[in-house]
Formats: structure tokens, C-alpha cells, sequence
């Protein structure tokens, strides 16, 4: 919880506790901790904002002001049951208070660690030359949204941060229904959590041109959906650029106030289904890249013109976003180096030999024991699928990654860590078990590897960075494959 919604908390439940000890009736002085308790409810309200699940905590002036005002003295004062009762009541009200803005917490994002200061801009692209295949409108052009981190220049004072979701209402209702399968409302807090980057900051002069990363979320999630490693990676000195791929993503939001909301079915699970989506998101990509070598030329906002090192490009991405990045390196000239993390393997297959370009594999324990979980281990629990159902997958898999990592690619796994360690998620439900044991630790690993990956590959640094985490967190397992 936020430091205010804290002191709100403490503050007028004590004085209820203090109340209701006390059997405080309307008299002398009694109005103070009155005012205190709606004090603290607007201050919190003004310099914080509300949120639904204070609002049991939203409620304590009114509960003070009933027991103190309208509530009846006894002659003879009350019994000792009495006083249990109410006490144990209010006791269960301060349990509800508390839980809910616990378990669905206003989070805060790390510090990025690089010298750099960070900017954000939104750019709304609009590809003339495809039909949005999700229109029935045959006029309908393919549009993207897409989001730029970058280091930005420290002299700017006053400029407002970036709060986490642009179109917060819209958007928050989207990941809610959408990627979580909850009620719309549920992640409407999310609105007020704030990032480290500068709205519409100018580009830093510090170096003459940066080399360029492209981010593709997962299935169904949305561009800033890894907002920990987007600010970290911009903040030691690359462009990072995210894209929406609207209707696969949880939705685009464009300028005019359309929403494009996911039209993926959430149940997908086949390959032979999400192989059909790569052809979309590979299309998407290239679109992008061609869009910034038009803005290295010529950015309307004059922020990025002549700016991009286009000549050191590489992508990263997560689950399906992964996969996209592994066909983009394998099949674009311009992605120079790529990043999967917990990706899979979909679209034209990867020669054995492998990719001919680096990459680098970070796998999750959780996807990874279950690719390496045995047909006889489960057996009584598959229903009468027989041993071959059951291996193809595994087996596919198994040689798609090998293939990949073939000839000198990189690869880790961390353990205890699960698919949506590798995103923002694991901060949004600290209780929901979608990540392991420290979600923070598993985000501060995969940027230190990412940063020195990239450093590595697009900046032409030795590999003594990666040996050295390496050495840090031997428990990875970091490894060169053969």
C-alpha cells in the first residue's frame, strides 16, 4: 500500500478503536477526531488517488461519526460481551480495509540502474498498404500504436512522468477481461502507478545515434507490458520501441478514442493455431522497422530524425512475442541479435545449425519442468492419451529450441521463476502465485542479462558482463550452446 493510504488506515482505525474502548459519546472535544478521520480520507484522496479498495477504509469517518453521534449511551455502561463484540466486528472491518488494497497494491517500478534518464512518446502508425484483416470494412487500413522509450535529456525540469497505462480506463478494463478473465473493474488502479519515464522528454545529445530494440509482448498482452525492462534497457542508452499488434493484442487505444479489443480467443492452445498468427505480427514488425527508417529521415516531432543507429537493431520479446522475434532474426536482415524469453517456436523452422546471428533463450522453470516431465510421470492423469500424443509437443519443442541455440546461442533458465515472470504481471497479483518466490529478483536478473546481452551484440562490448553475472547467479545456469 501507498504511505498515505497507510497513515489513513492507522490513524482512523485508531481513533474507531479508541472509540469504541472508550464507549466516546457526543461531547466536549468530540468533534476533532471527527474532522481528523475526513481529513485524512480527502488528503489521501487529493495527493494519492482514490481507489475502489480503500473505499472500506473510505467509509471510517462515517462509521466514527455514527458510534460517537448517533449511537446510544447505556446507564450503567456496557457489558464486557458487549465491548468484545464490537471490538471484534471493527477487528474484521480492519481486516477487509487492509486485504484489499494489499492483495491489488498501487505497485512501483525499480529505478532504472543506467546513467541515462528515460522519455516516453506514443506514435499511431497507419499502414496503407495492408487492409485490417479484423474489419469487415474492406477500406479499413492496418494502425498500430506504438511506444518509445529513450534516454532523454536531464536538463527538462517539471515535465510530468508517465503513468504506467496511457488511456488508463480503457485499458485497465482490457487486461482485467481480457488477459486476466476478471471483472472489468478489477485492475482500474492501475491507473495511478507511475513509471521512471518523462512524457514526450526530448532525446538525450550524448551520443550522436542509438542503436534501436524492438519489444513484442505475448499473446493478448499490450506494448509496455515488461515496463521493468523497457526503462532499464532505455536507460543504458538504447531506443526501445513497443508495439500493440492491435486485435491480437489486449487492446489498442488510438488517438481519435477507438479501441481495438482483442479478438483472440483465450482458450488458443494449439500449435498448429498460433502458428496462424505469425504471419500477422512477423508483417507487423517489418512494418515498424520501415516506419523508423522513415522517422530516422524525417520525425515530425524533430525527436529521432538521423537519431536511429539502424545499422545495430535488435528484438526482444515474450511468450508469442518471442517467437516473433526468433522469425524476425532469422528472416530480416536488419535485426542484428534477439532475445526470447520463454518464447516457443512457431512459423518456418530454424536449421539445425542455427540461426547464423545471436540469441539468447531465458526459459522459465515452470514451462521448462513441464517440457521435461516424463509420460510416465503423468500417466494416470492424462485420460487414456497415448505415450506418442503426449511426446509430440515435447519433442517438437525440445528440437525447435535446439535448433535455435545451435551454433553459439546463449540460453538460462531462473530458478523458481514462471512464464509471467519474464512481464509486469507477477507485480499486479503478489498473491496469485504467477511468479516465484521473488518476482522483483527474477525482473532484476533478466535485466542485468539483457542489458549486457545486447551491450555485448549491438554495442560490440566483450563478453566479460555476461561472464560476470554468470558468476553472480551461478543458479541460471547460463550457458554458451554448441
Amino acid at each position: 500500500m501507498r504511505m498515505l493510504e497507510i497513515g489513513l488506515i492507522v490513524i482512523n482505525f485508531g481513533l474507531l478503536y479508541w472509540a469504541v474502548m472508550t464507549n466516546r459519546k457526543d461531547g466536549r472535544g468530540s468533534y476533532i477526531p471527527v474532522a481528523i478521520a475526513f481529513g485524512l480520507v480527502i488528503v489521501q484522496i487529493a495527493v494519492e488517488g482514490g481507489r475502489w479498495e480503500m473505499v472500506p477504509a473510505y467509509l471510517t469517518p462515517l462509521l466514527l461519526t455514527t458510534y460517537i453521534f448517533l449511537g446510544k449511551r447505556k446507564e450503567g455502561g456496557r457489558s464486557r460481551i458487549a465491548v468484545i463484540i464490537q471490538t471484534g466486528l471493527l477487528s474484521v472491518y480492519l481486516l477487509v480495509s487492509v486485504v484489499l488494497p494489499s492483495v491489488l497494491p498501487v505497485f512501483s517500478f525499480e529505478k532504472p540502474t543506467g546513467p541515462y534518464a528515460v522519455g516516453t512518446a506514443v506514435y499511431h502508425w497507419i499502414d496503407e498498404q495492408r487492409r485490417e484483416t479484423y474489419s469487415d470494412n474492406p477500406d479499413d487500413k492496418r494502425e498500430l500504436m506504438v511506444q518509445f522509450w529513450y534516454p532523454a535529456a536531464t536538463e527538462e525540469g517539471g515535465k510530468e512522468m508517465s503513468t504506467y497505462l496511457q488511456n488508463s480506463s480503457k485499458m485497465a478494463e482490457a487486461i482485467s477481461s481480457n488477459m486476466m478473465d476478471l471483472p472489468s473493474f478489477t485492475l482500474s488502479h492501475l491507473g495511478l502507478v507511475k513509471t521512471h519515464s518523462i512524457q514526450e522528454a526530448m532525446l538525450s545529445d550524448s551520443e550522436s545515434r542509438y542503436p534501436v530494440l524492438i519489444f513484442s509482448h505475448g499473446m493478448i498482452g499490450y506494448r509496455n507490458q515488461n515496463m521493468f525492462q523497457m526503462e532499464e534497457l532505455a536507460s543504458h542508452g538504447y531506443i526501445v520501441v513497443g508495439i500493440d499488434y492491435a486485435y491480437e493484442a489486449a487492446a489498442s487505444v488510438y488517438p481519435d478514442g477507438r479501441v481495438a479489443m482483442s479478438k483472440i480467443d483465450s482458450s488458443l492452445t494449439s500449435n498448429a493455431r498460433y502458428e496462424m498468427h505469425i504471419p500477422l505480427w512477423t508483417s507487423d514488425a517489418t512494418f515498424v522497422l520501415n516506419q523508423l527508417e522513415k522517422i530516422n529521415q524525417n520525425d515530425a516531432t524533430g525527436r529521432f530524425t538521423g537519431k536511429l543507429d539502424l545499422e545495430r537493431i535488435g528484438m526482444l520479446g515474450h511468450s508469442f512475442g518471442g517467437a516473433v522475434s526468433v522469425q524476425m532474426l532469422q528472416n530480416d536482415s536488419r535485426v542484428k541479435a534477439a532475445l526470447s524469453m520463454d518464447g516457443g517456436f512457431y512459423g518456418p523452422p530454424v536449421s539445425n545449425k542455427g540461426l547464423g546471428k545471436p540469441f539468447f533463450m531465458m526459459y522459465a522453470e515452470e514451462t521448462y519442468s513441464r517440457i521435461m516431465t516424463s509420460y510416465d510421470d503423468v500417466a494416470k492423469q492424462l485420460g487414456g492419451v497415448s505415450r506418442e500424443t503426449f511426446e509430440a509437443p515435447r519433442k517438437e519443442y525440445i528440437e525447435k529450441s535446439n535448433n535455435a541455440l545451435a551454433g553459439g546461442g546463449l540460453s538460462l533458465l531462473i530458478p523458481g521463476s514462471k512464464h509471467a515472470s519474464f512481464s509486469d504481471l507477477t507485480l499486479f497479483f503478489p498473491w496469485l502465485g504467477l511468479s516465484g518466490p521473488d518476482p522483483r529478483r527474477d525482473h532484476r536478473i533478466v535485466n542485468e542479462f539483457s542489458v549486457a546481452f545486447f551491450d555485448r551484440y549491438l554495442k560490440g562490448k566483450n563478453d566479460s558482463a555476461l561472464q560476470a553475472l554468470a558468476a553472480k547467479y551461478p543458479e541460471v545456469n547460463f550457458k554458451v550452446n554448441k
